[in-house]
């Protein structure tokens, strides 16, 4: 709890009326400013971000498909000490990639950075997605209740039943084996605005159609601890409409705790794109992508580390910074929270 400092012309009492003036938002916004990890967290994704979407006009940020096949696997002279003993006899040995080359001679910084505006783009619209679609399913659920409630439910029972992975690994190739075809309609339409989004929409499409059903439990049971309350009951008393009575004083109560909710499943978004994009059935080459890096340098982990360290890294602490992040705001807001 705070300290007022009380000036010489005012009461006990007024300091007290000023304290208690600070709303409960204001409070939780302290809170989060006071967590110093997840301040340097919010201050991480902030500059990854804009370093991310605004690479193309940053001149010091290279093309990342540019190809210079002269300077194939070039390292630079300080990141010889991360290279095996000996890489000197075999390593192209050149500063003008920061830190360094791939296979192709494209400059692992401006891919890496490149890559994290695929890996960000899918969890920011992901996790969108699935906080709309969860949010208004489990709140028609949790406040409709009776038959409506147990089978929309029991749809979600249902769809808990298959692997999460395992389902968006087999809708993407079957997204892959249609755009391969030759077809017309709305499948032509997908395929053309995927391919100009780099195999992005398809990946959006098969994440936002799974990811929602944790995020509808979750908004089900926030709205069924608040239904039966008092504040409800009241609004009910006065006449107050259901569409009323979910937009203006459940939907407000919830949307809380759901965002912190979703906020912490963003790693698992940015892992599954990761993931696919190694195995091949994520975005399409040549755009960047961690994932695809990582598979790429694969092949010669032990030639050239720094070419699987660069994109590892980043991609761990993004990670971690997104967990530090969902960690502050739900201690933030957290009503049992005192300190």
């Amino acid at each position: 709890m705070s300290v007022v400092q009380l000036s010489p012309d005012q009461s006990k009492d007024d300091a007290i009326l000023e304290r208690k003036q600070r709303s409960l938002f204001e409070e939780s916004l302290l809170r989060l400013i006071r967590n110093k990890v997840a301040v340097g967290s919010i201050i991480f994704i902030a500059i990854l971000t804009f370093l991310a979407f605004a690479s193309p006009y940053l001149p010091f940020i290279q093309d990342p498909i540019k190809q210079d096949l002269m300077l194939n696997n070039a390292v630079p002279k300080p990141m010889l000490r991360l290279m095996p003993e000996g890489a000197e006899n075999y390593a192209t040995i050149s500063d003008k990639f920061p830190l360094g080359a791939d296979h192709l001679g494209r400059d692992l910084l401006a891919r890496t950075i490149h890559g994290a505006r695929i890996s960000l783009s899918v969890a920011f619209v992901a996790s969108t997605v699935s906080l709309l679609i969860g949010t208004v399913y489990g709140l028609v659920s949790g406040f409709a209740g009776g038959k409506v409630d147990n089978i929309m439910m029991r749809i979600v029972d249902f769809l808990y039943g298959f692997p999460f992975l395992i389902v968006i690994i087999l809708m993407q190739a079957f997204f892959k084996a249609q755009a391969r075809q030759e077809t017309g309609g709305i499948w032509a339409t997908m395929t053309k605005v995927n391919n100009s989004m780099g195999g992005m929409f398809f990946m959006f499409i098969a994440i936002g159609l799974i990811g929602w059903i944790g995020m509808a439990r979750i908004a089900r049971g926030q709205v069924l601890s608040l239904k039966k309350k008092e504040f409800i009951e009241a609004a009910r008393s006065i006449g107050a409409k259901d569409s009323r009575i979910l937009q203006r004083h459940l939907l407000p109560n919830i949307l809380g705790p759901l965002i912190v909710a979703e906020t912490m499943a963003i790693p698992g978004y940015i892992f599954t794109e990761s993931f696919l994009s190694f195995i091949g059935l994520g975005v399409d080459p040549p755009t960047p992508s961690w994932g695809i890096m990582l598979s790429e340098a694969v092949q010669s982990i032990r030639s050239y580390p720094n070419q699987i360290l660069v994109p590892a890294v980043l991609l761990s602490i993004t990670t971690l910074a997104f967990n530090f992040f969902g960690d502050g705001l739900r201690d933030a807001f957290d009503p049992k929270e005192k300190r």
